[in-house]
């Protein structure tokens, strides 16, 4: 018997030592190579409006939710609680001090917590909308929850219906940047990595089922802390996408750091399912590069004779033939046939210059074309005499890529030559249409020229640490969704609710109907949270509550752009670097989750389905059920009977099909 199996059978607790060994087995049977990661227990999350009754876990509120006690009993306002699985029967007043298997304290100082994984009945409570739009146009939608929790609700109603998933998750920097199980993970935190790792999963897994596995794309933005991590991660979350990813500039000043490097780029990984791909699109110049010949603004002839490897003539035995040449054109003449093995003088036509593939260093090569496919293009009007008697002809065709452009409208064609190549218009030379490298280095993805500062015109006075640059998230959307103008696009780490105002930018551009679900939680930073705690305020007070990252920054954000103006009624510059105001932005909706009492769930049957329960409601809670698709006033008594999600989708499903 190893260490590890005798150490667990000196726990005493039988559940608990039954449990250790079974979270061992497993271990020992998937440790594998590559991406090894602790679980960790299930995220705790607090339902600072519940009420503590029999049964439900709990923590103190001025202490830390992973002290979880469970409530025994409940008497005159006073909870008598144990550690849970522990049976001692013994009360135990922290005052007069004694064993810890019980304590009791009273029901206000109590928070009831819940384990990922364990029933739990969310609703969705309106908070606020804002429309400047016709009644018809998309409704973007924010959600105001944890975002595990907004995934789970979101499944039910759009899973393999997402176009695009963008998120800027934590970075995992060691600062005090994100939360787990309510504590700060600081870069002292010897599991930090796995933590993340396992925060992230749980979400990947979600928000996989919600992607068209047809033709989607799932973005995500990270930094040098967690990129390796994050790639192995994706690669077993997402085994069938093809994944790629790109180093973007985000401050070309640099942010110094002592005995390191300056940190200028971070990541963004591309994991895209089915046909997905990014699209050509019109750039500009400083998105590739104008040396070389393939994004000059004009079309490129290529030369006939290959260069490079298999360029031999025995390479290609039947890629050695004569073309003939009239030099009255000069045009090509005729076409003539691969030459026998051991020939190499073809017969003369009179009046006509033969021309064979030899190289520069005098040795026989080969032509990139068999005859018939060079007659056949030279209809299309792919083929192209160079030089002259004099100095020697030269052929240049136009490949399959260069040719689709023309077909694409990226060049006009104006008409024939003489040789009866295609004549066609030369380009802007400062915009380019165009798949990029993986290396960007575009000035308008400045974080700090265009997020932070942008975000502090909009919304003044509210701080957010780090926001995106407006145009650094509509190009990145815009490889994926440019062709899409019905595209639903989510984003469940929404901060500063960049994606839905870049998501607007594209739309305005195109007059598209993208709609955008963002999900936030309401988290205060960590100097506010110290100043509140200290002032007597807890989260779920109004003072705390607004404070917090969706009601401060995210809402009033979207709000303000969508509007055009402040609350204090002062314009928003509706500029964006796109030469004219935006005129046309689109409805929005603000939705918070919160969570039923259980116990008004008086069924078992219904009570194994963790969904959300709308009976006694509010009726304007029906129309947030189905979010982004606009829904018209309906009778309240059609879903007063019924009280699963389930069936409200499955009504409003079968009277649209009506």
């Amino acid at each position: 018997m190893s260490a590890i199996h005798d150490l667990i059978a000196q726990v005493t607790d039988p559940r608990l030592r039954d449990r250790l060994a079974a979270e061992w087995a497993k271990a020992s049977r998937e440790k594998k190579f590559g991406l090894v990661f602790e679980d960790h227990l299930p995220e705790l999350l607090p339902l600072h409006k519940a009420k503590p009754r029999r049964g439900d876990l709990v923590c103190r509120r001025d202490g830390s939710i992973k002290d979880v006690w469970q409530v025994q009993k409940i008497k005159d306002g006073i909870a008598l609680c144990i550690k849970p699985g522990n049976e001692a029967d013994e009360v135990h007043d922290r005052a007069t001090g004694g064993s810890a298997a019980a304590a009791q304290w009273p029901i206000e100082e109590l928070l009831v917590v819940r384990q990922f994984g364990e029933p739990i009945f969310p609703s969705l409570v309106p908070v606020d909308a804002v429309a400047n739009g016709p009644a018809d146009a998309p409704w973007h939608t924010l959600i105001e929850a944890d975002n595990y929790h907004a995934l789970q609700l979101l499944e039910y109603l759009y899973a393999g219906q997402v176009d695009c998933i963008y998120i800027d998750p934590p970075y995992n920097t060691g600062a005090r940047d994100w939360k787990y199980n309510n504590d700060y993970v600081d870069g002292n935190d010897g599991w930090r990595h796995s933590k993340w790792l396992a925060f992230m999963e749980r979400r990947l897994a979600l928000a996989k089922r919600l992607l068209r596995p047809e033709s989607s794309v799932l973005i995500v933005t990270i930094d040098e802390h967690e990129v390796h991590h994050l790639a192995m991660l994706i690669e077993r979350e997402f085994p069938e996408a093809r994944t790629q990813m790109v180093s973007t500039m985000i401050n070309p000043a640099n942010v110094a750091r002592a005995g390191s490097f300056g940190r200028s780029d971070e990541y963004i990984f591309f994991v895209m399912l089915g046909n997905a791909a990014p699209a050509r699109l019109r750039l500009a110049r400083e998105w590739v590069s104008a040396k070389g010949r393939t994004h000059t603004g004009s079309i490129r002839w290529d030369l006939l004779r290959r260069s490079g490897t298999n360029a031999a003539r025995s390479d290609r035995p039947g890629l050695f033939y004569p073309i003939y040449i009239d030099p009255n054109g000069p045009r090509i003449a005729e076409v003539g046939n691969p030459l026998p093995a051991g020939t190499s003088e073809p017969e003369r036509l009179p009046g006509l210059v033969t021309l064979l593939p030899i190289r520069k260093n005098k040795t026989e090569g080969n032509w990139q074309w068999y005859p018939e496919t060079l007659k056949d293009r030279m209809k299309q009007g792919r083929v192209r005499i160079g030089g002259n008697a004099k100095r020697g002809y030269v052929i240049y065709i136009l490949k399959d890529g260069e040719y689709a452009k023309i077909q694409r409208g990226e060049f006009q064609e104006l008409g024939r030559a003489l040789d009866g190549s295609l004549i066609v218009d030369e380009n802007d030379s400062t915009f380019v249409r165009a798949v990029p490298g993986s290396q960007w280095r575009i000035a308008t993805h400045d974080a700090t020229q265009y997020g932070s500062r942008v975000l502090g015109d909009i919304v003044p006075d509210r701080k957010f640490p780090f926001p995106k640059s407006l145009y650094a998230v509509r190009d990145t959307l815009r490889f994926f969704v440019d062709e899409k103008q019905e595209a639903l696009v989510l984003d469940f780490f929404a901060g500063s609710a960049t994606t839905l105002h870049a998501l607007n930018l594209l739309n305005a551009g195109d007059n598209g109907r993208r709609r955008c679900i963002l999900v936030t939680n309401n988290e205060v930073s960590a100097d506010e949270a110290e100043t509140l705690r200290a002032a007597g305020h807890q989260p779920g007070d109004i003072e705390w509550e607004s404070l917090g990252i969706c009601r401060s920054v995210t809402w009033p954000r979207s709000k303000n752009t969508i509007l055009g103006r402040r609350d204090d009624g002062s314009v928003v510059s509706g500029e964006y670097l796109l030469g004219t105001p935006i005129e046309r932005e689109v409805p929005r909706r603000f939705t918070h989750i919160g969570f039923i009492d259980s116990t008004t769930i008086n069924t078992s049957a219904k009570k194994k389905q963790v969904v959300a329960l709308i009976d006694g409601l509010p009726q304007t809670l029906v129309k947030c059920w189905i979010p982004c698709d606009h829904i018209p006033a309906r009778s309240w008594a059609l879903f007063k009977a019924r009280d699963t999600l389930r069936g409200v989708i499955e009504s409003l499903r079968q009277e649209a099909r009506a």
